[in-house]
């Protein structure tokens, strides 16, 4: 996908002015430090001038300024969304299932390190688009070392798999939203016809519309099952996966909800897409459990996914 460009405008435009104007009077809010996240959790704040305040989170939490991954809950809008009305209509213009969305204040004089955002593009399901709100010339975003100025009011998207940083040279804080969307048809209709011309959709991850389990079909998914080591490491590329025993595992139903548990820890919600294939909570389907408990001898396929290749894991289930 590298013969695309790194970056292209999107069709929709939007009112700067009444987007600057909900920025501005969310200043009184304390707009926190960038944080990244990982299997591991979330690490240890950024030392530059990078401040977030979130309109989504995982579960709505106002203090979640990173961009979540799989865990027990979803991404949910953050009381802050409510003071924004004209950002909650923008998002509800966008065909996709949203993720995390943020406001990302980089101040004058900063700049972030180059660096790549792992899992975050087509091929796993996930999109980063922009909007800039409050930009100025200094601001620009560098990715694959051609530099670019977007300007305000637009819809963008970034390839941030690719090596990236951002500067800001400017005399005052650039603001963009930022939107992490799962990658559906409609939303590529978005994109300039020539990149869809140029786009392998063999290498497109869409999302699969959710489809509820009720009754017995639900409580019908309790079980035990070796879980294969790698498997929960969503947040690591494929040669970066740590290998090991499988892990001791069972689904069982929380609230109504299935759940993943790894040696007795609730660890991850499941998301049904159909057919007895579930992905995590708050993730894309780079990777699925599909259970097939109806058989003489039931079994789990733990699959993760990178454009068109598949990995796969089959284990026995125990009833």
């Amino acid at each position: 996908m590298n013969a695309l460009p790194g970056a292209v405008p999107l069709l929709p435009t939007y009112d700067v002015d009444r987007m600057v104007a909900e920025a501005q009077a969310l200043r009184d809010l304390r707009w926190q430090a960038q944080r990244a996240y990982g299997s591991d959790g979330v690490f240890r704040e950024t030392g530059i001038d990078w401040r977030i305040l979130p309109l989504r989170a995982p579960g709505g939490d106002p203090n979640r300024t990173d961009p979540g991954g799989a865990g027990l809950v979803g991404h949910a809008d953050t009381p802050y969304l409510d003071r924004a009305p004209y950002f909650a209509e923008v998002l509800d213009g966008i065909p996709a299932p949203l993720r995390s969305v943020r406001l990302m204040a980089l101040g004058p004089g900063a700049q972030i390190q180059e660096h790549r955002d792992g899992k975050c593009g087509f091929p796993w399901g996930v999109a980063r688009l922009h909007v800039p709100v409050i930009t100025n010339p200094g601001a620009d975003v560098v990715i694959d070392g051609q530099s670019r100025h977007w300007d305000a009011g637009r819809l963008w998207f970034g390839d941030f798999n690719r090596p990236h940083y951002v500067r800001n040279t400017g005399d005052e804080a650039r603001v963009h939203l930022v939107i992490d969307v799962m990658v559906t048809r409609g939303l590529l209709e978005l994109f300039p016809a020539s990149y869809r011309q140029e786009l392998s959709l063999v290498d497109v991850l869409f999302a699969r519309e959710p489809v509820p389990l009720h009754g017995d079909d639900l409580a019908g998914l309790r079980c035990t099952l070796p879980v294969p080591a790698q498997f929960p490491q969503w947040g690591e590329d494929e040669d970066e996966y740590e290998p090991g025993p499988d892990r001791a595992g069972a689904v069982d139903i929380v609230d109504g909800i299935p759940v993943l548990s790894l040696d007795d820890q609730p660890s991850f919600g499941l998301v049904h897409t159909g057919l007895g294939e579930f992905r995590f909570e708050g993730w894309t389907e780079e990777r699925t459990l599909h259970l097939d408990l109806s058989g003489p001898e039931p079994q789990a396929r733990f699959r993760t996914r990178n454009g068109h290749r598949l990995t796969e894991w089959i284990r026995k289930v125990s009833l």
